[in-house]
């Protein structure tokens, strides 16, 4: 409507003055409602003409979009495992701090575990004790076999030296006998070496290892029963979180809550211009922003950063081929935007709904000394007609109001 006014007093308002001052002709008279289209057809043409022209400028190098929120991410209250709850530390909507506990659950089968992990730890550091006293029993029987040994060896020596001066001495089967015992005993020996070398083992390679095992059920054990506490993961204020002691919680089925980050949201807005507002809108565009919950306020802004896909050619692996025309809708293109001075933009709740302008600069581009006349005047009017999107916003933001709370009713 902006444009369409102005393009008028250029085209329309000329035309009818020359209709009145030189060809005398008068509203009302020769120029009535029905006349006019011939009578100022030059002028209407040129208006239509011209205003589509500047419309089209407008929009095309100062984008506009109402896909303008400050979104925020939330986080689920959603514990590792399933259980009854038996006490809640929070209320709804409170505030808490990173590590604050928010509620626990039933923990008596965990402390039973625990319980048994502990008792298992007690009971192989007490087999040590066995096992040392194993391998001094072992000492022992060694030191015995190796007395009977040696004194199985000294017998059978002395009747083979016996034997020798006198072979009717000593019969063979006697002397079989004993090289016999001197075998047995000298096995009993090396059974016993082997028992000490078993007892020594167990003390050294097994023991340990089940200590371990034993301490590593343990901390198994403490560690399920720390996820019976449930505990802030950030700084934030609990929301829908109604929950009672006896209720059942299941990690699938059922979460606890929600938990808003306190630095979610503010500072940095997302806005989603048309693709043709690709070509235009880079990071270091300025802009302006009016948010519907501050009503009557513009923030300037500046992009920062512009997503390089549109979001509408995601596309996952699926059991059937994509067909193009399910997805006609174009997307948009995402701009991430920051207040032009710190704090400024503070004031605005994550999640408003906002109107964004982008407006192109061609300062810089105009102080080029081998800049043609042509492209220098086109960019001055780029520049120009800047002020009429801004002027397009600011009727949008004192309307507002009105047009929600007296024609949309809400």
């Amino acid at each position: 409507m902006v444009e369409l006014f102005l393009c008028s007093l250029l085209t329309v308002f000329p035309d009818y003055f020359l209709r009145r001052h030189f060809q005398g002709k008068r509203w009302g008279k020769e120029i009535t409602f029905f006349t006019m289209w011939y009578e100022l057809r030059w002028g209407i043409t040129a208006c239509v003409l011209l205003t589509v022209t500047l419309i089209t400028i407008v929009f095309f190098y100062h984008p506009t979009t109402t896909n303008v929120t400050p979104f925020f991410r939330t986080q689920t209250i959603l514990p590792e495992v399933g259980g009854r709850v038996r006490e809640v530390y929070v209320g709804n909507d409170q505030f808490v701090e990173a590590g604050d506990r928010l509620f626990a659950y039933d923990d008596s089968t965990q402390r039973a575990a625990v319980a048994a992990a502990e008792q298992k730890v007690a009971e192989v550091e007490a087999s040590f004790s066995v096992a040392q006293s194993q391998i001094l029993v072992q000492d022992g029987l060694i030191q015995q076999a190796e007395g009977a040994y040696q004194q199985a060896l000294e017998q059978y020596e002395t009747r083979v030296a016996l034997m020798a001066r006198d072979p009717n001495v000593v019969t063979t089967r006697e002397l079989e006998q004993l090289e016999n015992a001197v075998q047995g005993r000298l096995g009993a020996l090396e059974a016993a070496k082997a028992q000490k070398t078993v007892a020594e083992n167990n003390l050294e390679t097994v023991l340990p290892a089940q200590l371990a095992s034993a301490r590593a059920a343990l901390t198994q054990a403490e560690v399920e029963l720390e996820k019976t506490v449930i505990y802030a993961g950030v700084d934030g204020t609990v929301e829908q979180f109604t929950l009672r002691p006896g209720d059942y919680l299941n990690p699938i089925l059922r979460p606890a809550g929600i938990l808003i980050p306190a630095d979610a949201g503010f500072g940095r807005v997302q806005a989603g211009f048309g693709q043709l507002a690709a070509t235009v809108v880079k990071p270091g565009t300025v802009a302006e922003v009016s948010c519907f919950t501050r009503a009557f306020k513009i923030y300037p802004m500046v992009v920062t950063d512009v997503q390089n896909v549109i979001s509408a050619g995601q596309i996952r692996p699926t059991d059937q081929l994509i067909d193009l025309q399910d997805s006609a809708r174009p997307g948009t293109l995402t701009v991430y935007m920051e207040p032009l001075y710190e704090g400024q933009f503070d004031e605005i709740p994550p999640g408003s709904k906002c109107l964004a302008n982008a407006y192109t600069n061609n300062h810089d581009r105009l102080h080029d000394e081998d800049l043609g006349l042509g492209t220098y005047l086109f960019l001055h009017m780029v520049d120009t007609v800047g002020l009429i999107h801004a002027l397009i916003l600011r009727i949008q933001v004192m309307l507002g109001p009105v047009q929600t709370l007296v024609f949309s009713g809400h």
